[in-house]
């Protein structure tokens, strides 16, 4: 498997490049619309087809560039089934696989986060790789204090599905604002500060609605973009809207770019 970390500097967010060397299929996992023509120049460089985008959740403070990376290339979008996205081209559950080429990738619900919030676990043969969207980040987790948040959804997903996986599991988070690249549940269970072994249910809460964290500055414009997989509300303010210049521009047409998935 090909496997690229990539990552969007303003909002601190990781997409994730899963490559199949077999059938040269790939998947982006949580791309970002600023970075989108990166990826896709990423993608080509290895040798490999724009197939799909996959995202964790709705995002709240990005919009992801699912859309904008289908026009450029006809790759296709893959969102949780229960998002209930008309602009999903593939909706995915937990317990049923999605294949990208020779690659299994497991959905796990782990809702918290967002309601309807999912991981996703690949299993290498030699290693498992956890990509833990919002849910459990390096030595913290994802906020519960808005869009369908919940601290008690939370703990469970996390204590009772990701943290039953194996010690050795790499962990590969949406965010990290610390320059952290990589962590394991062996260490989220030690290290974790909200999380670590021993935290009760009703200590978790008590942390996480003692945070104060400010309100997101991309929410208002994020959320329902993402609703639509990306596209630019009017409201967007000014300095966001160069990444949107594809939908002014009546000339893209996704054929032009089917040629280069070979």
């Amino acid at each position: 498997m090909i496997f690229k970390q990539l990552y969007e500097k303003d909002s601190s967010t990781y997409t994730y490049l899963l490559g199949c060397e077999e059938t040269g299929e790939s998947v982006l996992i949580d791309p970002v619309i600023e970075t989108a023509e990166r990826d896709l120049e990423t993608i080509r460089s290895l040798g490999l087809k724009p197939s799909y985008t996959l995202e964790t959740h709705i995002h709240a403070d990005h919009l992801t560039g699912a859309k904008k990376i289908k026009a450029l290339s006809g790759s296709q979008i893959v969102a949780p089934e229960m998002d209930q996205l008309p602009c999903a081209d593939i909706g995915i559950k937990e317990g049923e696989v999605f294949k990208v080429g020779n690659i299994n990738i497991h959905p796990i619900f782990t809702p918290g986060h967002t309601s309807t919030h999912h991981a996703y676990l690949v299993d290498t043969g030699t290693h498992k790789m956890l990509f833990s969207g919002d849910a459990l980040l390096i030595e913290a987790c994802g906020r519960t204090d808005f869009q369908s948040g919940d601290a008690h959804a939370l703990y469970k997903s996390i204590t009772e599905k990701l943290f039953t996986l194996p010690d050795e599991t790499l962990v590969y988070p949406a965010h990290d604002y610390e320059g952290r690249q990589v962590s394991t549940i062996g260490q989220e269970k030690q290290r974790n500060p909200r999380l670590k072994t021993g935290t009760t249910e009703s200590e978790f809460v008590q942390i996480m609605d003692s945070l104060n964290l400010p309100y997101p500055r991309k929410i208002d414009f994020a959320v329902p973009g993402n609703t639509a997989c990306g596209k630019c509300p009017d409201d967007i303010p000014d300095q966001y809207r160069g990444a949107c210049d594809i939908w002014d521009s009546p000339e893209v047409v996704i054929s032009t770019k089917q040629g280069d998935q070979g």
